[in-house]
């Protein structure tokens, strides 16, 4: 009996698409779903197999589209659902899935529930859709608990009755402005059925799901101790509560009844690598992201330990979802630039994990994100990509104050730069107005470009040979070949903790962490680098510092490959996975 291909997710690249930031169509300023239209043939160039949409829905825009107005229906900045249907039509039509982001932790205080609630009474059913409670201490002054929102300080705000005195107090795990539904309410469960049912009707893929450890809290809204003591870390209460994989059983059964089974993938922070993989468990979501690899520092037994870990939960629960940088982190560049601070405790959730700052060597800086590049490519599993990744942009930290719009600048007071600097429209035309994010004779980008971003401009890099851009290239389109169809890796004995080396499917990967080049043992059967993310013209067989090279086999080591070193991963699919039929109009890539 032949054995099935592997669904399409489990060894993709995915590129993710800050909408707002991509291009530009009409000239406002705002990045539209038909300037992702237009873009398709530089997309489907890089290689990519699928992109991300982040938010797109109707939104007042408090925290750029995680603040959800209506679930139903595009924000006319970004265009229309025809625009969206369109875009997946001829995405298909180029191999190309097509995710969108869901939020269902929360919406914005503009959605018609929260306003119906504010006009209802304590106790209502309008209420119940969220999470309010009466306040604690005299005339409820105080909120109900002490928990602290991700953005900084409280989590609840109070809210005024119709004869105008204060009233009862709501959750926000994030702005106040984004209301956390009660998940508690079977009402919630089945409002959220009916929008996975619309989009997936209108051909989308998949979505990724935004904070989805988050969506239930603890009945009991008991306080947080680490608010208090000054500990910190995480809070049980808040996060990870056991009836969230309800959820999870009831959207994969709606993806699994389409005529192509959807994908999900999880944002996920959570304390442990057996708590991650529960959410992998065959009835929920196909992968988590892995953010562990995300936050460590240009070490190598760092490095090795978090890819160890993603392998084991990859051999629990399925392949993992591998990145390196998204919307709410500083960029590679710059946080691989800055000084490595091994010492320091791992961030706990993505906004900490954005906080990380000081100076930073840009060529530096360069070099090390080159090779991570290589690094991540070569795993098991799908990789994400965020968008300006593939030029080699460095965090935009001097942007005016009065430029700045994320949530987090404004709750410190400007005490946290936030996420704005990596949020930056991207730069297509070295010599275009706006550098061609809109076209000629247009409104300025929602956020300002720096004159320096002329210099990473997508066009240029097409002609470059040694540029970020033709080197992402390059690897997406050998990683198909040279780890093709294998779930596994293979650690090679370097002898020293900051040269990595592991081998997948016809080839290697070698990452040199550290003070001196590396010389390739002719004992590994390696031949020449087919890649080396160096700049500077190498031996073959020679890893520079800070820089990372891919080797095929020789054809003796290739009979050999089977039986070389213990191997950590996925080396089948797991009986879950489901084959993918390919969709009316999806055309897949040649594999």
């Amino acid at each position: 009996m032949p054995i099935p291909p592997r669904p399409w997710w489990e060894d993709a690249v995915a590129y993710q698409v800050y909408v707002r930031s991509f291009r530009d169509s009409n000239g406002d300023g705002i990045g539209d779903l038909p300037g992702i239209r237009a873009a398709l043939p530089e997309l489907s160039s890089l290689g990519i197999d699928a992109i991300w949409l982040n938010p797109c829905y109707t939104s007042p825009q408090r925290d750029h589209g995680y603040d959800i107005a209506d679930y139903f229906e595009i924000d006319p900045a970004y265009g229309t659902i025809d625009d969206l249907a369109h875009l997946v039509e001829d995405a298909h039509a180029r191999g190309i899935r097509v995710l969108m982001d869901m939020v269902a932790n929360h919406c914005s205080d503009e959605h018609a529930w929260f306003r119906q609630a504010l006009a209802a009474e304590p106790g209502s059913a309008e209420r119940e859709r969220f999470i309010f409670r009466d306040g604690r201490g005299v005339d409820g002054k105080q909120p109900p608990n002490n928990w602290q929102s991700v953005f900084g300080g409280s989590a609840w705000t109070r809210v005024f009755d119709a004869d105008g005195r204060p009233g009862q107090w709501y959750l926000h795990s994030f702005d106040r402005a984004q209301p956390d539904f009660n998940w508690r309410n079977p009402e919630v469960a089945a409002y959220f059925d009916q929008v996975l049912t619309f989009w997936f009707d209108l051909g989308v893929d998949g979505f990724r799901i935004d904070v989805a450890h988050g969506h239930v809290k603890s009945a009991e809204l008991a306080d947080w101790p680490g608010a208090d003591d000054g500990t910190g870390g995480h809070n049980h209460d808040m996060w990870d509560q056991p009836e969230v994989h309800d959820i999870y059983r009831s959207w994969r059964a709606i993806g699994e009844r389409q005529s192509e089974p959807k994908y999900f993938v999880g944002e996920i922070w959570v304390p442990s690598v057996e708590r991650l993989s529960a959410y992998l468990r065959s009835d929920e979501l196909h992968q988590a992201f892995n953010f562990e690899l995300l936050v460590q520092p240009w070490d190598g037994p760092r490095l090795r330990a978090a890819i160890e870990s993603g392998l084991h939960t990859a051999s629990v629960g399925g392949p993992q979802a591998w990145t390196l940088s998204n919307h709410d982190v500083h960029r590679t560049v710059t946080r691989y630039g800055q000084e490595q601070e091994l010492d320091a405790p791992e961030p706990t959730d993505m906004i900490a994990a954005a906080r990380r700052q000081g100076t930073a060597d840009l060529e530096l800086g360069t070099r090390r994100a080159r090779a991570a590049a290589a690094l991540l490519l070569a795993l098991p599993g799908t990789v994400y990509l965020y968008q300006g990744e593939e030029l080699g942009l460095p965090e935009v930290f001097d942007l005016p104050d009065h430029a700045r719009q994320d949530p987090i600048w404004l709750r410190s007071g400007g005490m946290e730069l936030g996420r704005d600097g990596c949020r930056v429209p991207l730069p297509w035309s070295a010599e275009e107005p706006n550098f061609g994010f809109t076209p000629s004779a247009s409104s300025a980008p929602w956020l300002p470009q720096p004159e320096w971003f002329g210099d990473f401009a997508a066009d240029s890099q097409r002609k470059d040979a040694g540029s970020m851009l033709r080197l992402y290239s390059r690897l997406i389109q050998e990683r198909r070949h040279l780890f093709r169809g294998s779930g596994s890796i293979s650690w090679l004995d370097t002898g020293d903790p900051q040269l990595l080396a592991f081998t997948r499917g016809a080839g290697a990967c070698v990452i040199n962490l550290g003070d001196e080049p590396a010389s390739i043992p002719s004992e590994w059967g390696l031949g020449p680098s087919i890649i080396s993310t160096a700049t500077s013209v190498v031996d073959g067989n020679v890893v520079p510092v800070d820089s990372a090279a891919w080797f095929a086999f020789t054809p003796a080591r290739a009979d050999a490959a089977a039986h070389t070193g213990p191997r950590v991963g996925f080396d089948s699919p797991a009986p879950h996975l489901h084959t993918a039929a390919p969709q009316r109009r999806f055309i897949p890539k040649e594999q």
